[in-house]
């Protein structure tokens, strides 16, 4: 994807539009289509020897296309994913990679996919609207992860008119619905330390909302983050700065400020970069001027998904399942970066962007090629 690169684990980008706030030329997005959230199957209480860094959830991240300038790529790489990753970050025990090595033990490429990506903690999407069990389903995760010590990564991906109607649309079907949504997820929350992705791409593709449906999306978005804090002051709540290639620092500010990003009530700062594939230096510089944009307190910092962004982003500008990409940076929740609270897995590596597989599905070859 070029502005928030696809598939990831949920169910579609989000919407976008031109409003008071936004001069913005629309960025690439491309995420999962919703595929499943996490189920209420019993979860065992330790991860299996294979249990790892997909997220249960539905694999349907955004699935579209918002067209992004490609940025130089830098000599220098910001690394794979060598290091260990962080023994305090959650495994789910149930995702489609896990699927995948579970049901093909003999296949060539397991010991690959396995070691280097069902073996690493990534995010959980909740991407379908169910209301009457995202309680149960969150809590499903919060507490299993709370039992083991590892801080779980969410994703709550319900925002209405998300993907604006492309490959990833879905989610409420209204405002009123979604603030209800919102709360029943913060009730599944727990009391342990969480880590909140609060609706990729609902901040940097708007360009499909009125100027009313806009304002909205800002106030439900302020309020889902208050929501989330205040049912567990451990949830720490990121909000969607989309990437350094999309929107220009200062009004991606504007429309975090509008949202409530910059306040410690409802957030601990912004996310870059899920499902693309921009290398690490460059989003870390970004996040760092779209922080200082907000003028929000020294207290906020930045996540940074670094599944795919092992090789940086494509010259062209590809954003559906690129040649070449590699896994990026281990999770780890210790980045020794100022400002940078976490690098996060937050696009499922292997599920496909819709050109190696169905949107959000599981490609066998795409991960290996990933991971190799």
């Amino acid at each position: 994807m070029a502005a928030a690169a696809s598939v990831v684990a949920a169910v579609g980008v989000v919407a976008g539009m031109v409003s008071a706030l936004d001069g913005s030329e629309g960025g690439d997005v491309a995420r999962p289509r919703a595929t499943r959230s996490p189920d209420l199957l019993p979860l065992p209480a330790v991860p299996s020897a294979t249990s790892a860094s997909a997220s249960p959830s539905p694999s349907a991240g955004p699935s579209r296309t918002a067209r992004k300038k490609p940025t130089p790529t830098p000599k220098a790489s910001d690394g794979r994913s060598a290091a260990p990753a962080s023994t305090r970050l959650y495994r789910h025990t149930d995702s489609q990679v896990l699927d995948w090595v579970r049901t093909h033990r003999s296949d060539p490429r397991r010991a690959l996919i396995e070691s280097r990506i069902a073996d690493r903690p990534a995010a959980v999407w909740f991407a379908d609207f169910r209301p009457g069990t995202v309680t149960s389903r969150v809590r499903a995760v919060t507490s299993t992860a709370a039992r083991e010590g590892r801080v779980p990564v969410l994703v709550p991906y319900a925002i209405p008119e998300r993907d604006c109607g492309g490959a990833s649309e879905g989610g409420a079907p209204d405002i009123a619905a979604y603030d209800s949504w919102a709360r029943k997820f913060a009730a599944g929350l727990g009391s342990g330390e969480v880590v909140l992705i609060l609706e990729p791409d609902a901040l940097s593709q708007t360009e499909c909302l009125s100027v009313g449906q806009l304002a909205d999306r800002y106030a439900a978005l302020a309020r889902a983050g208050r929501a989330f804090k205040s049912a567990n002051p451990r949830a720490r709540v990121y909000y969607d700065a989309g990437h350094s290639d999309w929107n220009p620092a200062g009004t991606q500010a504007a429309r975090l400020r509008a949202a409530g990003a910059a306040s410690p009530d409802s957030s601990d700062g912004v996310f870059t970069n899920v499902s693309n594939f921009n290398r690490t230096s460059a989003e870390v510089a970004y996040a760092r001027r779209v922080l200082v944009a907000m003028g929000g307190p020294p207290s906020l910092g930045a996540v940074i998904d670094t599944s795919r962004n092992g090789n940086g982003a494509p010259a062209n500008g590809a954003w559906c399942d690129p040649s070449g990409r590699k896994l990026g940076q281990a999770p780890t929740l210790r980045t020794g970066e100022r400002g940078i609270d976490a690098y996060l897995w937050v696009k499922l590596p292997g599920e496909s962007d819709g050109c190696k597989g169905e949107p959000g599905s599981f490609a066998p070859d795409y991960a290996y090629d990933l991971a190799d």
